[in-house]
């Protein structure tokens, strides 16, 4: 479904995309390993191990939801084993030493599942042959989401990564996404947002002047009161319908890996 802006009017030659829930399944992953940590401590403690991954949900979404770039100063594993002795605090345990075991053994657990949503590998790849540059746009932190990167193997098919903490900004801030065009040598009208996220995601690269792609994985509808994405799809791989893509590409071999963005 498209919005208010006419695909004729483009020509994209850059395409960012979101990470979590975008390239890849996050929600899973992170239940999943949240039920690997809880069902250890149910275990060992006695406590009901749905109850614990609830509480861990809930510390995880709360934080996320509110990140800003006030956030970027602290440390994410300092953060996680607050949002597990918060978790465990709600189930009756009051154990920080446990919440440091359980966030460590979460990020374990986590890396063991992670995955490319499939058609991730096959979108990138099509774009990439038309000759675009990729972006990574992420409100993710340096020390996770460099590993995550490189086990979801993204680090040699993208040219370069805008990580929250390195850059010094977060979604949805317009002056992130103006910013990785620049670094990929483009322009907001000439580059494209996919992501899942409407707040995060659409908002910002809207108002930067993006053509934004809603991947409506979530079933969260739109406000009507404000800005629309120029199309919404259900998959990965619709994301090569939707898209303007310039008409005549630059050989795929033209493109060479950008270095790491540096804070700005």
């Amino acid at each position: 479904m498209f919005g208010a802006i006419g695909t004729s009017m483009r020509a994209i030659d850059t395409v960012l995309f979101d990470l979590d829930d975008t390239l890849h399944d996050d929600t899973t992953a992170y239940l999943t390993a949240a039920r690997t940590v809880a069902d250890g401590v149910a275990r060992e403690r006695g406590i009901d191990a749905q109850a614990l991954v609830d509480a861990y949900e809930a510390a995880a979404m709360a934080f996320w939801t509110a990140l800003s770039s006030e956030h970027l100063t602290r440390s994410i594993d300092d953060e996680r084993e607050r949002m597990w002795h918060e978790a465990l605090c709600a189930v009756g345990v009051d154990d920080r030493a446990l919440a440091a075991d359980c966030a460590a053994g979460y990020v374990r657990a986590r890396s063991a599942v992670l995955e490319l949503t499939p058609g991730s590998l096959a979108v990138l790849t099509a774009l990439r042959e038309r000759g675009c540059k990729l972006g990574l746009v992420t409100n993710g932190f340096a020390a996770t989401h460099h590993d995550k990167i490189d086990r979801l193997g993204l680090r040699e098919r993208m040219d370069a990564f805008f990580l929250a903490d390195e850059v010094g900004m977060v979604k949805p801030d317009p002056e992130l996404f103006r910013h990785a065009c620049r670094v990929l040598g483009s322009e907001p009208a000439r580059s494209a947002m996919v992501g899942d996220r409407y707040a995060r995601d659409v908002v910002g690269a809207h108002e930067a002047g993006l053509f934004t792609v809603l991947l409506d994985v979530h079933r969260t509808p739109v406000p009507a009161g404000g800005p629309q994405p120029d199309a919404i799809v259900t998959t990965i791989a619709a994301v090569l319908d939707v898209i303007p893509l310039q008409k005549h590409a630059r050989s795929a071999t033209a493109v060479e890996p950008l270095a790491p963005a540096a804070d700005s």
